[in-house]
């Protein structure tokens, strides 16, 4: 896994608080990539749950690693690590919210 998504592929999860949903992808420019999911596709499941917003990033080298580990997050295995993700992530911003 890299540091940096310049040199390889990225694996992403976003998430669309507004629908409770998640979607799971792979490219090589994410920028790019979320302004098509927030702003510019016509058509495509994303479209559908807008705003969203990136949960969780990994980097790879090889195509071919970062289509397994999108394979990956994509089971059932894979969306409860990316469900429990999300609900460490709410009970953080509620506590944060609540400190005085």
């Amino acid at each position: 896994m890299l540091e940096n998504s310049e040199a390889g592929y990225t694996v992403y999860v976003l998430y669309s608080p507004s629908a409770n949903n998640i979607y799971v992808g792979f490219t090589r420019e994410l920028k790019n990539r979320m302004l098509w999911h927030n702003h510019k596709s016509k058509k495509g499941y994303t479209k559908n749950f807008r705003p969203w917003q990136v949960i969780y990033t990994e980097v790879f080298i090889l195509e071919l690693e970062a289509r397994l580990r999108e394979k990956a997050l994509k089971s059932q295995k894979g969306r409860e690590f990316i469900w429990n993700l999300i609900s460490k992530k709410k009970e953080l911003s509620a506590g944060s919210s609540s400190v005085s």
